[in-house]
């Protein structure tokens, strides 16, 4: 587990970089730089906006909400986001396959166990004492997994032993 720490912290950090720090300080950036080398040289503009604060509260007041709206559009009237979200999904293996966990161990076996008991009674079949047994494992499953516990290979950083997992 300790390889794979550093790669966390350089997921954090580009986290951290990518979204907050540099979104505000880009935000930071534009307002100084247009207002300083743009509207101060303008007697138009200067007029218009007397102080860098009064400048500020107006790109406040009329981006935030533009900003929404094009955001808005982005994600509802444009197929720009369709076509990211379309190749995310075509990238990702778990949207073909089950994912490992509750999924796998637990969720589907469910299923697939209810689904041969259904077809077994429409049949009217009997239910076989390996159907029941294979019914109570799978219950012995989800009781864990509603108390807490986990199963499957689960990794984490923190102490889950053999004893939280089934």
């Amino acid at each position: 587990m300790a390889k794979v720490r550093p790669f966390r912290y350089w997921f954090y950090l580009r986290q951290g970089y990518g979204i907050y720090f540099t979104f505000i300080f880009a935000s930071i950036n534009v307002l100084t730089v247009t207002y300083y080398l743009a509207i101060e040289n303008i007697p138009g503009l200067k007029e218009l906006f007397p102080s860098f604060l009064n400048y500020v509260a107006t790109a406040i007041l009329i981006g935030i909400p533009l900003l929404i709206l094009v955001g808005y559009i982005h994600f509802r009237r444009v197929t720009a986001y369709k076509s990211e979200a379309e190749t995310i999904v075509e990238s990702n293996p778990f949207y073909f396959k089950l994912a490992p966990g509750w999924h796998k161990q637990v969720w589907f076996p469910n299923q697939l166990i209810q689904n041969k008991i259904l077809l077994k009674l429409a049949q009217n079949e009997k239910i076989s004492e390996e159907d029941i047994k294979e019914m109570n494992q799978i219950q012995e499953k989800i009781e864990h997994l509603l108390k807490g516990g986990y199963v499957g290979n689960y990794r984490h950083t923190g102490d889950f032993s053999d004893k939280n997992t089934k």
